[in-house]
C-alpha cells in the first residue's frame, strides 16, 4: 500500500514507523509547506494529523485527487457535516476517528453502556476529566467531546457539554489539564453522595494511535464513502 502522510509531526513519524513494520510503503511527506497534489495523487491512502485550522483544506484535496483519506485532527469539528456533504458530492473515501486506539475505542462502547444504566439512577451526577501533553493545541480533547456526546446521547437527563465550572445541572462538565509528556488519559466519573464509579483510559505511548490509523488506512482502499473506527473495528 503506498501512503501519503500529511502532517509529518511527532504522529506521523509514529505512523510511519508502523507503515514500516507492516510493508507499506510511504509515497509523500507533506508538513508545513502544503500539498503538491500530484504527488497525492501516487499515494492509495492518505493519512491526515495537522493542525485544526489546516484540516478541512486537506480532506478536500484528498476528495479532489480521488485519494481515500483517514484524519484524526482534532479541533476542526464544526466543519465535520460539511466534509460529509462534500465526500459524498465527490464520490470520496473517507474516515474520521477522534482516537484511533483499539483500547479506547472499546472505552467508547463501555461509555455507552454505562450511560445507559445510569438512566436509572438520577442520584449520580456525571464528569469527564481528560489529561494530554502540553504540545496539545486544542482543549477539551476530540476524545473528551466523544465521550460528553456519547454521554448526552444515552443519558436523557443531559444535554450539552462545557467546561466552565459555573454550568447548567443539564450539562457534563468536562475538565482539560495539561501536563508534560502525558500521551492522553480520559476519565468518566458518576459521583453520588455515597460512592463513585469511575471508568478510565491511559495510553502510555502514541504507538496505539498510530496503529489504528494504519489498520483505518488498510481497510480504506477499494471503497467509498465515509466511515468510522466501529467499521474498521467491526464493533
Amino acid at each position: 500500500m503506498k501512503v501519503a502522510l500529511i502532517g509529518y509531526g511527532k504522529m506521523g513519524h509514529s505512523i510511519e514507523s508502523i507503515l514500516a513494520e507492516r510493508g507499506h510503503e510511504v509515497t509523500a511527506r507533506f508538513g508545513r509547506d502544503g500539498i503538491d497534489k500530484q504527488a497525492l495523487q501516487k499515494a492509495d491512502v492518505a493519512i491526515e494529523f495537522t493542525r485544526p485550522e489546516g484540516a478541512f483544506g486537506n480532506i478536500a484535496a484528498c476528495f479532489e485527487c480521488s485519494v481515500p483519506v483517514v484524519s484524526g485532527t482534532t479541533g476542526w469539528l464544526a466543519r465535520y457535516d460539511e466534509a460529509v456533504k462534500l465526500c459524498e458530492r465527490e464520490e470520496g473515501t473517507f474516515l474520521y476517528a477522534s482516537n484511533f486506539s483499539l483500547g479506547v475505542n472499546l472505552f467508547f462502547e463501555v461509555n455507552r453502556h454505562l450511560a445507559r444504566i445510569m438512566n436509572a439512577y438520577p442520584e449520580y451526577e456525571v464528569d469527564i476529566e481528560e489529561i494530554h501533553h502540553t504540545e496539545k493545541k486544542d482543549a477539551p480533547s476530540g476524545t473528551a467531546i466523544t465521550l460528553a456526546e456519547q454521554i448526552e446521547d444515552q443519558l436523557k437527563r443531559k444535554e450539552g457539554w462545557t467546561m466552565d465550572e459555573q454550568h447548567s445541572k443539564e450539562q457534563i462538565h468536562i475538565s482539560a489539564k495539561r501536563e508534560p509528556d502525558v500521551p492522553g488519559t480520559h476519565i468518566i466519573r458518576y459521583l453520588s453522595e455515597i460512592d463513585t464509579i469511575q471508568i478510565e483510559h491511559t495510553a502510555h505511548s502514541r504507538k496505539g494511535f498510530a496503529l489504528g490509523a494504519v489498520l483505518a488506512a488498510e481497510f480504506l482502499p477499494g471503497k467509498k464513502g465515509v466511515y468510522t473506527m466501529k467499521d474498521v473495528l467491526k464493533i
